[in-house]
């Protein structure tokens, strides 16, 4: 009987996965299908605006009339701000994302003025309210779609707008198009697909200026390829940020803590500090030990990068970076490399986080030629991206 019952549970298991999976899936849809309807709305005010000679008045009024028509029709979520972003995400997603600032205006008005095939009905999915319901429940999705649904959803939604691939959520749009730079906007965009970013991810990504950190290590043919690949982790160096931002511990600018404290709160926050390290780290262990002629030392934190394929230690340090901090890494690096790597596995890299650190210093105590030790700086606070901004400038000149 105990095996029986095992066996159907596993099967209920089984059909409550299915059902799941078929749930994101719906949701997926019915986001993707707003965003393209949504582009296409913006693409449809411009162009009405564009009839009225750019008049400031007629286009507001469009607006007003708009909302208040599409209010009474679909219920909430088009407000005369709501379309205003609508209007602005064509605008901005319209035109090719690499061209220069020159040309921009020219391509913008080539593209204003070729007509896109028009969705002739909004299905009901998307109103605000009906929206959330799906969300929440999954017995209010219509089992047969309708034949306007259909329509939207086969072939005028997904298929008319070919050139563009719409991946996120039409929230993650919102905070993209707040990013002017169009090359930092890209990058941001590339990596919430490749990394299946929540909202909250992307907005945490950019408050700590992901793309500044990582550019100001690299020339401006690396930049570029920031904004066109997003952070590809090819060698020991692509993983290493200078700082890193640990605002999620909690720790204040004055504050007092210990390193102890400081472990602990990354431990507490183990799923940010996992984010903030970037791609392809998983946890290994804490204080981690290893003994030789009866002596024993401990690593802070030790992680595995699986795109790498090797061990990374952490060890933490308040204050100004020593050179026995980076000569007692050295030592922790050489013995994972000789006793705990594998022959398949690649050498173990060594990261100092402190919270200042003399380049200086850093170059005199590595070998010239070092691959794999490396002193980098935190912070417990949200920097500004203006001066991340100016370093970088300072950098490239």
């Amino acid at each position: 009987m105990k095996i029986q019952k095992a066996t159907q549970t596993e099967f209920f298991d089984k059909v409550v996965t299915l059902l799941n999976e078929a749930r994101k899936t719906v949701v997926r849809n019915i986001n993707r299908t707003m965003v393209y309807t949504y582009f296409e709305i913006g693409r449809m005010i411009v162009e009405e605006q564009q009839q009225g000679k750019y008049r400031a008045e007629y286009g507001k009024q469009i607006l007003v009339e708009l909302s208040a028509r599409l209010i009474k029709e679909f219920g909430r979520g088009f407000s005369q701000r709501n379309l205003e972003q609508m209007r602005q995400f064509y605008l901005t997603y319209s035109i090719p994302q690499t061209v220069s600032a020159e040309l921009a205006e020219t391509i913008s008005s080539t593209v204003l003025t070729k007509s896109l095939p028009i969705p002739q009905t909004l299905p009901e999915e998307f109103a605000e309210t009906i929206s959330e319901t799906v969300f929440r429940n999954f017995d209010s999705i219509p089992q047969t779609p309708s034949a306007e649904s259909s329509e939207i959803n086969s072939s005028t939604a997904l298929t008319n707008f070919q050139s563009i691939d719409f991946q996120l959520s039409w929230s993650h749009y919102i905070k993209l198009m707040r990013i002017e730079d169009v090359a930092e906007r890209r990058f941001y965009e590339i990596e919430a697909i490749a990394n299946n970013w929540s909202l909250r991810e992307l907005q945490r990504q950019c408050d700590s200026a992901l793309y500044q950190r990582l550019a100001l290590s690299r020339d401006k043919k690396a930049i570029r390829t920031l904004s066109e690949k997003g952070h590809i982790i090819e060698k020991p160096e692509d993983a290493i940020k200078d700082p890193f931002i640990l605002e999620f511990a909690g720790f204040p600018e004055s504050a007092t803590y210990s390193e102890s404290d400081l472990e602990q709160k990354l431990i507490d926050k183990l799923e940010y500090f996992l984010l903030e390290l970037g791609k392809g780290f998983t946890f290994v262990g804490r204080q981690v030990r290893f003994t030789f002629d009866e002596e024993h030392f401990r690593v802070d934190l030790v992680f595995y990068n699986r795109i790498l394929q090797c061990f990374v230690l952490i060890d933490l340090k308040l204050g100004k970076l020593k050179h026995q901090d980076l000569g007692q890494m050295q030592m922790y690096v050489n013995y994972y490399d000789r006793y705990v790597k594998l022959e398949h596995e690649n050498n173990t890299i060594g990261i100092v986080l402190c919270q200042d650190k003399n380049e200086t210093l850093v170059k005199i105590t590595l070998p010239e030629n070092n691959k794999q030790i490396f002193a980098s700086k935190y912070q417990t606070v949200l920097p500004s991206k203006e001066e991340f901004k100016k370093i970088i400038n300072t950098n490239l000149i």
